[in-house]
Order: C-alpha cells, then structure tokens, then sequence
C-alpha cells in the first residue's frame, strides 16, 4: 500500500508520488502520514519535508516555506508557500 502525496506552490505542482510515508513540519509539531491517516488539515511552519520513499529507506527532505497541509481519502497534499531549491 501507498500514500498519495503532493507538494504544491502557486506557482507550480513539485511533486505528485505514491511513498511510504512523509513527515510533516507542522506548526504544533511533526507528524507522519502514513496510508489510510485519519482526515487532518493543518499549517506547516518552515522546515523539511521528509519524504520516504519505502519503508526503512533514508528519508529525501524538502525544505518548505510556510503553508498547509491536508490529509484525506486521497492521500496527503501539501500548499507550501515556497520551496528551496
């Protein structure tokens, strides 16, 4: 099974994957999404995005500049203000 994610800035879609799990920088802390997470909305302070791709893999980050973030039925997507390249 596999997480639908997607980092998403007005400008642009950075990424749309199925992976294993992503943690999230959110403003009340991290938290990880993995398939079948409960339905969640939250804002996401400026931080990494740790992206794994398969289970035990080492985690690709993508730093982000504020923003948020939404869990439901198909998957995670994250509205970031910004990314670094």
């Amino acid at each position: 099974m596999a997480l639908r994610f997607e980092l998403v800035t007005p400008e642009k879609l950075v990424r749309s994957e199925d992976v294993h799990m992503v943690v999230v920088p959110g403003t009340e802390g991290e938290f990880g999404v993995l398939e079948g997470h409960a339905p969640v909305m939250s804002t996401i302070r400026d931080g990494a995005v740790k992206v794994y791709a398969t289970d035990g893999a080492t985690p690709e980050e993508i730093e982000v500049r504020g923003g948020f973030a939404e869990v439901g039925e198909n998957g995670l997507t994250i509205l970031a203000e910004r990314v670094e390249d």
